[in-house]
């Protein structure tokens, strides 16, 4: 008797757990708070959790998203693998080809700023080559060297990779998530604000990281 009192105080203090979880699980639905892509695309460390922040220096939506993804990204798990990823359509194009070349001088951390508040609060379109240099020039780093990073093979190769990329995360619009590869998560009628977005991106990573560690038994 006293063994079955146990069992079901047990039962009853689990339930509120049980009945979070199922609660989660129906708030986001596939289809509807995300989409599903048909085929994974392949992630850069598999044993990590990818998350992915498609986006566009020219987007004012995403000029709004960086300090909510800087501020999550602060906080998330070290299981976690963030990066960002320069959507491109058009005038797109050059700007992701901006992105990549200050990644080659290892100098995300200093322009990255500077050229979304160039062309969101600034009005400066950053629509040549010129235009960049100068602004690489005035956060330190020679326009020689600028020059030399924008037109490299490696830089361009990277665009063209992240072209191809484009087209496997289905990226219509941004800023959009993808988390591991496997889900895009965009803004819209079920998802209406950057904040919710945010909510399902870390809905995603839990599913990801329990699925991780049960193949791991």
């Amino acid at each position: 008797m006293i063994n079955r009192s146990i069992q079901f105080i047990a039962f009853i203090m689990l339930l509120p757990l049980a009945t979070t979880g199922f609660a989660q699980i129906e708030r986001f639905v596939a289809g509807t708070h995300y989409v599903e892509l048909d085929a994974p695309v392949n992630t850069r460390d598999s044993s990590k959790i990818e998350v992915i922040e498609a986006f566009w220096y020219g987007c004012s939506h995403c000029f709004r998203f960086e300090p909510l993804v800087e501020n999550w990204e602060s906080s998330a798990g070290t299981d976690v693998d963030f990066t960002r990823f320069p959507a491109m359509d058009g005038l797109m194009k050059i700007h992701a080809q901006v992105y990549y070349a200050a990644e080659a001088l290892d100098a995300l951390e200093v322009v990255h700023e500077p050229v979304f508040n160039a062309i969101n609060v600034q009005g400066n379109r950053l629509q040549n080559e010129a235009q960049m240099g100068d602004l690489f020039a005035e956060h330190g780093i020679a326009k020689d060297k600028f020059e030399t990073a924008f037109n490299s093979f490696s830089v361009r190769t990277k665009v063209n990779q992240a072209e191809k990329r484009m087209q496997d995360y289905q990226i219509r619009s941004t800023p959009n998530m993808i988390v591991n590869g496997k889900y895009i998560i965009t803004t819209g009628e079920n998802v209406k604000t950057q904040a919710e977005m945010l909510e399902v991106v870390d809905f995603l990573v839990e599913k990801e990281r329990l699925a991780m560690s049960t193949a791991g038994e």
